[in-house]
């Protein structure tokens, strides 16, 4: 593990000469341009690096993390790199990834203060809220907490289908698609938490947008 910058560096030109052995021509292809078709939306853990834990090569997802992988609507950050991804990158497929012992969901079901902080958590915490009767009733606290996990990417998944630009791409088909995944720390393995969106119609009549 990279303990310094110089680590990095070091690193970096390791990387380049092992890559160049597999294929001398990657870089110059990677220089042309970028057509992933994938929009990666995850937590900022460095245990959770997009690419690494996909065995996918750089150039295939377009990647936005934050803390505990939330989707807020006043986010211009996120907003700008979820337009650009779906507007001009044209991505197919949108997923939300969360992990299993987030530092972010914990604090956020937590009666601790957090300082500055607690104005992003207050997010997190909204989620715990809207599920509070089933957390609530779930008696161990691991199991409670991975729960909470699993059903804030499933709200994030959620807030992304009312994004209206998002909308507007499913009037002329049927992508992006936006799918809920979590990953666990402990074997390394991403769960499909069987949610696909690539249309409104699971969403409360409020949230959906007339065609333009």
């Amino acid at each position: 593990m990279a303990e310094t910058i110089k680590d990095l560096l070091n690193g970096n030109v390791s990387w380049v000469k092992n890559t160049l052995k597999r294929d001398p021509e990657f870089f110059n292809k990677l220089s042309m341009g970028q057509s992933p078709n994938f929009l990666w939306v995850g937590c900022a853990d460095s245990r959770v690096p997009a690419t690494e834990i996909t065995d996918a090569l750089p150039g295939s997802i377009f990647v936005q993390r934050n803390i505990a992988n939330m989707v807020i609507h006043t986010d211009s950050n996120l907003l700008s790199v979820v337009n650009y991804a779906v507007k001009v990158l044209k991505v197919k497929h949108i997923i939300v990834c969360g992990h299993y012992g987030c530092g972010g969901v914990q604090a956020a079901m937590s009666n601790q203060n957090f300082g500055f902080l607690d104005n992003w958590l207050m997010h997190i915490k909204d989620v715990y809220r809207l599920h509070q009767d089933e957390l609530d009733g779930i008696q161990d606290e691991q199991k409670r907490f991975d729960r909470y996990v699993e059903l804030n990417v499933l709200e994030q998944v959620g807030n992304l289908a009312k994004v209206s630009f998002i909308q507007e791409e499913w009037e002329e088909g049927e992508f992006p698609q936006i799918h809920g995944w979590v990953y666990s720390l402990k074997d390394g393995l991403l769960k499909d938490l069987d949610i696909s969106m690539n249309s409104n119609a699971k969403l409360d009549n409020v949230y959906r947008y007339n065609k333009p």
